[in-house]
């Protein structure tokens, strides 16, 4: 989640919050040669803050390659004063800046000074995420893998949202997690979900040619591990389809092992909305209902 030591001398710590369309980056974390989110937010913070001095960036969780934030949460420590003797909204300017460095495929929504001990990891009480599907036997139009999931329907609702109840509160979800590369410990993958549902949305703004119906997964928890809301989604679809019987959810739950599951859903129709904070940290980002 972080990189780099963080700055000598000084220094104020900075919450921003972010949204970014993922379709065009590695992921959230900071690879080696390759294009990520955070990568994309230290050049710009470097160049536009002159800064030559490595400095930490923490964010509030990791987002695949592919998946989206209207919400995403960063922490970093800058040099105070930020400005020199500059008298202006310090906070103003550096969300002005980035945003002109980072040319609309990061978007700094917020930017404020917080106490020290902010963490933007280990000071959130839950993170929540929305999926996307469009339940359409058409083909999908290219624009739509970015914004949606095209599926063949109809999909059996009030299977799926039964499927969903089973998730909530703490389980292993060993089943639904794809661990990263050097992880070999097999320790349970236990996560509280704090809710989990599918409802049916409008196709207003006419995202598949006919306004095929639309459903949204929102789910909500303490954390999650990787993959896991793409692999519960796909899961959940294919209930849905009546492709798999609803016990599959709770068989998984109770024993985890995720031979014979399908691949998890695409990364486009994934999107981080919401990051938990007290209101002393500035409260939650996005808007979660």
């Amino acid at each position: 989640m972080s990189s780099s030591e963080p700055l000598s001398g000084a220094t104020t710590r900075w919450r921003l919050d972010l949204a970014y369309d993922g379709s065009s980056f590695f992921g959230f974390a900071e690879q080696p040669h390759v294009d990520t989110v955070l990568g994309a937010l230290r050049v710009a913070m470097a160049k536009t803050l002159r800064l030559s001095t490595p400095f930490s960036l923490v964010g509030a969780g990791r987002t695949d390659s592919g998946v989206h934030a209207f919400a995403q949460v960063v922490h970093v420590d800058l040099p105070e004063p930020l400005y020199g003797n500059d008298r202006g909204d310090p906070a103003a300017r550096l969300m002005k800046s980035l945003n002109a460095q980072l040319a609309r495929r990061v978007v700094v929504r917020h930017a404020r000074r917080v106490d020290s001990d902010f963490h933007a990891r280990f000071s959130a009480t839950w993170r929540a995420y929305r999926y996307l599907v469009i339940e359409s036997a058409d083909p999908p139009l290219a624009l739509n893998s970015s914004l949606a999931w095209n599926v063949a329907g109809p999909l059996d609702l009030d299977a799926m949202n039964e499927a969903a109840a089973m998730v909530v509160g703490t389980h292993d979800f060993g089943s639904f997690c794809r661990r990263r590369a050097g992880d070999v410990s097999g320790d349970p993958q236990l996560r509280c979900v704090i809710s989990a549902a599918w409802r049916r949305i409008e196709d207003t703004w006419m995202i598949t040619p006919a306004g095929s119906p639309a459903l949204r997964f929102d789910i909500r928890a303490n954390a999650f591990c990787h993959q896991m809301v793409r692999s519960l989604t796909s899961v959940m679809v294919q209930i849905g389809q009546q492709n798999a019987p609803i016990s599959l959810m709770s068989e998984r739950l109770e024993r985890p092992d995720r031979a014979f599951l399908p691949a998890p859903a695409p990364p486009g129709a994934l999107a981080l909305v919401g990051v938990g904070y007290p209101e002393l940290a500035g409260g939650p980002s996005g808007f979660v209902s």
